[in-house]
C-alpha cells in the first residue's frame, strides 16, 4: 500500500508536508529527515520478507504481538493522529507513514527528562508533562510509549498518563512496554519497528535512570479511563500492554 506521509509537531500544522520535530525544525521529506538523524543502517529502512521473521543479528529483536493489534486497529481508521513520545527514528517514520497514511506527531519526551536531569528540580517535571502538549482533548488517534515510563518517577507518569487519557480519543489506542524488576538500573532502550510484528530493542547512551519497575495494578490505576485490551510478557522480560479508551469489551487485567 503506497500512502502520504504526514507529519507534525503536536498542535500545530506542518503544511507542505514533513516532519516537524520538537526542535521547531522542519524536514521536508524522508531524506531529508534521515540526512538530519546521521547515518541509518539499511536493515532498519528495510523491512524483511513478509511473513518471516528477520535475521537474529542479536537477541534484541522481539516479536511484538501488541504491535500487530495496535496496527491493526488504527489501520480501521482513515488518517489516524500518532502521538510517538519516543526519540525519531527514521525507519519508523516511514513504516508508520506507509501502512497508516498517518498524521505523525514526534515530541521526544525522553530528551526532555535528560534536559531536566542536568538543571530542573524533580517535583516539577509532573507539572511540564501536564502542559507538554498543546493538543485538544481527543486529539489523538494512537499513542507509542514505548518504554518511557521506565524512566519516570511516579508522580510525573501519573501526570502523564492524567494527559494522556485526555488526548485520546474515544476508542483511542496507547501501547506501551514496561519492564520488570531484573531491568531496573539499565540503560535507555531505542525501539526501530522492523515489520508489522517484530522490534528491534537497541541500547544507547543516556543520563536517565531507570526507575523501579511498576506492578500491573499500578499502571492500570494511572491509566484511570483506558482499559488493557491485551498484554504480552516479550522474550527481553519487558511486558507489552495495548491500552483501549472507553469500547465494549471487559479489560483483560
Amino acid at each position: 500500500m503506497r500512502a502520504g506521509l504526514r507529519l507534525a509537531r503536536s498542535g500545530r500544522a506542518c503544511t507542505g508536508g514533513g516532519v516537524l520535530l520538537s526542535s521547531g525544525d522542519t524536514v521536508r521529506s524522508l531524506r531529508g529527515l534521515l540526512s538530519r538523524l546521521g547515518s541509518v543502517r539499511p536493515v532498519e529502512g528495510a523491512p524483511p520478507d513478509a511473513g518471516s521473521p528477520p535475521a537474529p543479528e542479536d537477541h534484541t529483536i522481539v516479536t511484538s504481538k501488541g504491535l500487530q493489534k495496535f496496527l491493526s486497529h488504527l489501520q480501521t481508521r482513515p488518517a489516524p493522529v500518532l502521538l510517538d513520545l519516543g526519540p525519531v527514528v527514521g525507519s519508523n517514520v516511514a513504516f508508520f507513514g506507509e501502512h497508516l497514511n498517518c498524521k505523525f506527531l514526534v515530541e521526544d519526551l525522553l530528551a526532555d527528562l535528560e534536559r531536566h536531569t542536568h538543571g530542573g528540580p524533580p517535583e516539577a517535571f509532573p507539572a511540564f508533562l501536564s502542559r507538554r502538549f498543546a493538543l485538544a482533548e481527543g486529539a489523538v488517534d494512537g499513542v507509542l510509549l514505548w518504554d518511557l515510563y521506565d524512566y519516570l518517577d511516579r508522580p510525573s507518569a501519573q501526570a502523564l498518563a492524567t494527559t494522556l487519557v485526555r488526548l485520546l480519543r474515544p476508542d483511542g489506542a496507547l501501547l506501551g512496554f514496561f519492564s520488570n524488576a531484573n531491568q531496573a538500573g539499565s540503560g535507555c532502550t531505542k525501539f526501530i519497528v522492523l515489520d508489522e510484528s517484530h522490534v528491534r530493542q537497541r541500547s544507547h547512551a543516556s543520563a536517565v535512570v531507570r526507575q523501579a519497575s511498576l506492578q500491573n495494578r499500578d499502571i492500570i490505576k494511572m491509566f484511570d479511563g483506558l482499559r488493557v485490551s491485551d498484554a504480552f510478557l516479550l522474550k527481553t522480560g519487558r511486558r507489552e500492554m495495548l491500552f483501549r479508551k472507553g469500547g465494549g469489551g471487559r479489560p483483560i487485567i
